[in-house]
């Protein structure tokens, strides 16, 4: 069936229900029909439980079909949907329930059962009931009707992102009055252009957490495109490159780090797999050192296609395998409905080549972050937003990033703040003061060194490095952890007491 002209999931599942829409982790294959069903029977079971357009659902969900269902339920009645990273605590989990004034939460479990009693603690510490509290899509679909909703309208996902306090914040968007099929046709060419993405029998690979943006928005973009969504159960190297050949894999979205660690595999296991299906491989979160690049493109061709941006932009610039050969390096142009300035710190245009603070203006509507307006005041410059970074652009419009002007740091793809880690720390009573920096790191770009001042009188060693490791278990999630503690007689502060991390930094990696 040419699903070209349908506009999007909806209608190709109502067409052709029979299409394989998704690859579960453990192989169930659910059809483009089973899959509506659902979704359509989540919506009406939202509805009856009193939502209403504006209304937030926040779901605490590992990959899989639930988070898929969620995801298109919540998106033709006019809610939105706040994925939650499954992997943080108790109390971080609350803090986000509680500021997105969740109406209900949708939760998975893990083998041992400890994700349902996390999320159980946290919607009792965010004030959020029993009875709005699901284990997975069954409990709101069962009894409900499988069609469609009336008064269909567009939902919107609410991603919470940190800024430099370490305490997140959602970007919210406001929500269309038309039907999701409406906004297809724009989406389809938005991806034609950026990724070289079209409708048809494709295939696409998830492979990294659908609380991400990125792979959740991919998710999305490829079931509006009639492919088939392949999940793989974690990122292995080898189960990737399995998953590759057995579906005849076309298209994926990964990270750096993930290339990285492609790269180590011994030659003989690299060239037991079929990949000639590829042809898309987006990569975005993080700096792809240009080697490493470069080897992924000799081994699997050249369909390594890279954009720029950030929760709050989207998209804002693309490159394709070609272009990126030619300038490597670059982030690529800016993408459909984007504009570029680059600033200096009087906010006047710099020429070609000189760095600045990179602003962004689109077509596609502003943010604002939920309950924050002094925030979202703070990130723009009038219609113009500043992700955080500094860059240049070359003679051809081509963007080339330096560095970030926040303290961030991109491990494996995943953002961490070294203000919340240091906050955990410091509740360590043998922690006199300490500061977090993000070093380079050849396999995850960046990792999180802790340099700590300890308590006068307190003895230094592996023993309190497991100690205080111990002590960040119950208050951040592991993959914020740093992945090094060292002790310093003392840290700097400026007169006003403010930590300077460059100077804390620059010394460490003099030091190195």
């Amino acid at each position: 069936m040419d699903i070209s002209e349908l506009p999007g999931f909806y209608a190709i599942a109502a067409a052709d229900p029979g299409r394989s829409a998704v690859v579960d982790a453990d192989g169930a294959v659910t059809t483009y029909g089973e899959l509506l069903a659902r979704a359509n029977q989540v919506s009406h079971g939202l509805r009856a439980h009193g939502l209403v357009k504006g209304d937030v659902v926040a779901g605490v969900l590992p990959n899989g079909i639930d988070a898929v269902a969620m995801l298109l339920a919540i998106g033709q009645i006019g809610l939105y949907y706040v994925p939650v990273n499954w992997h943080l605590t108790a109390a971080e989990i609350a803090y986000i329930l509680g500021d997105c004034d969740a109406r209900v939460v949708v939760h998975g479990d893990t083998a041992d059962g400890a994700l349902a009693g996390t999320v159980k603690d946290a919607c009792a510490a965010a004030g959020i009931a029993a009875e709005a509290t699901f284990a997975g899509c069954a409990g709101l679909a069962e009894g409900m009707p499988a069609g469609p909703p009336p008064d269909r309208s567009s939902g919107s996902v609410m991603w919470y992102t940190s800024g430099t306090t370490g305490f997140p914040k959602g970007v919210q968007r406001p929500l269309p009055a038309s039907p999701p099929e409406r906004s297809v046709p724009g989406t389809r060419f938005f991806v034609g252009e950026v990724c070289d993405l079209r409708p048809g029998d494709e295939v696409h690979l998830v492979t990294s957490p659908m609380y991400h943006s990125a792979p959740c928005a991919h998710t999305q973009i490829a079931l509006h495109l009639g492919h088939t969504v392949v999940i793989a159960p974690r990122f292995d190297p080898v189960v990737i490159l399995e998953l590759i050949e057995r579906h005849r894999v076309t298209n994926a979205m990964m990270v750096p780090t993930m290339f990285h660690r492609m790269l180590r595999l011994p030659d003989e296991v690299k060239k037991r797999y079929d990949l000639s299906s590829l042809r898309q491989v987006v990569h975005t979160g993080a700096a792809c050192p240009l080697a490493v690049k470069k080897a992924i493109m000799d081994w699997w061709g050249p369909v390594l296609y890279e954009y720029y941006g950030s929760t709050e932009s989207a998209i804002a610039f693309a490159v394709k395998p070609r272009e990126w050969l030619a300038r490597p390096g670059t982030v690529g142009r800016p993408a459909p409905s984007f504009e570029v300035r680059v600033l200096d710190e009087h906010g006047d245009e710099l020429p070609p080549g000189e760095p600045g603070m990179i602003y962004l203006s689109s077509s596609l509507g502003a943010f604002q972050y939920r309950k924050d307006p002094a925030r979202t005041a703070a990130s723009r410059r009038g219609e113009w937003y500043a992700p955080g970074d500094i860059g240049y652009l070359d003679q051809d419009g081509y963007l080339f990033l330096c560095d970030r002007r926040t303290d961030l740091i991109i491990s494996g793809g995943v953002n961490i703040y070294p203000a919340e880690v240091e906050a955990a720390l410091l509740e360590h009573p043998a922690v006199a003061d300490v500061a977090v920096i993000g070093v380079p790191d050849q396999e995850w770009g960046q990792k999180a060194v802790a340099l700590v001042q300890p308590a006068p009188g307190t003895p230094t060693g592996p023993e309190l490095t497991a100690e205080l490791l111990a002590h960040c278990e119950p208050r951040i999630a592991r993959f914020k952890h740093p992945r090094v503690i060292e002790y310093r007689d003392e840290l700097p502060r400026t007169p006003t007491g403010k930590l300077s991390r460059s100077r804390v930094r620059d010394a460490y990696l003099d030091g190195r």
